[in-house]
């Protein structure tokens, strides 16, 4: 039986594969949770497809060129390549995202889209990763068990975004004088757990962190 590769190292990568192993019955699926195992899964399983579902790791060009690989990137490629598009997006202030399956070349994010599916960027980090859970694994099962078409990306659309770090979590006291109370309110729900959360310096030098905001219309007087 031919074997497959699922690898990603996130909670939410894990739900997907639950989801789909039992599914895709003509396989023998396999999940790697740690980088310095592939090579040694890849050497025992001779899989037919590796499929990169949050794994952040770059992968080494051996493995993307003499095998088929795909990765699923949360956003509507080619906008949004690179590091944390979830978290870039919904700070962006954007209302949907896309989950994107893509066949892996050389390039960062950039291979021929195989299955490309809209969402909404609506609730927690719970609510959106559940979403791409259910949809992802869709995607997944429609490639094994129909094929699938490459397209090929349009470059003039593409847009770039670094991976954060946990320093640009901090809000700072101007962030209070420029931004919307949306504004803030994206910034704090896009860094939920696990994710390094938002927080404010106080006076003291200790940190104060943001897990939890939440918007109303309501004005009240003092």
């Amino acid at each position: 039986m031919d074997s497959i590769l699922f690898c990603g190292y996130r909670d939410w990568s894990h739900k997907l594969f639950l989801d789909v192993e039992h599914t895709i019955i003509d396989y023998f699926c396999v999940y790697v949770d740690d980088k310095e195992l592939l090579n040694k899964m890849i050497e025992e399983h001779e899989p037919k497809f590796i499929f990169f579902i949050g794994w952040s790791w770059i992968v080494d060009k051996s493995i993307v060129n003499n095998y088929k690989c795909i990765c699923l990137h949360p956003s509507p490629l080619p906008k949004y390549r690179g590091g944390s598009p979830i978290q870039h997006q919904i700070i962006n202030g954007e209302k949907d995202s896309a989950v994107t399956l893509f066949l892996m070349d050389d390039g960062l994010d950039t291979g021929d889209i195989l299955y490309q599916k809209k969402f909404s960027l609506n609730g927690n980090l719970d609510d959106i990763y559940n979403r791409i859970i259910d949809i992802g694994g869709d995607g997944v099962i429609k490639i094994m068990d129909e094929g699938f078409e490459q397209v090929k990306q349009d470059e003039n659309e593409a847009t770039y975004y670094k991976r954060r770090k946990p320093s640009m979590s901090e809000i700072r006291l101007d962030d209070f004088k420029n931004c919307t109370s949306k504004q803030l309110h994206d910034k704090i729900r896009a860094l939920q757990d696990p994710y390094p959360n938002a927080y404010i310096r106080c006076k003291d030098g200790k940190k104060l962190f943001l897990t939890e905001s939440r918007l109303e219309d309501r004005i009240e007087d003092n």
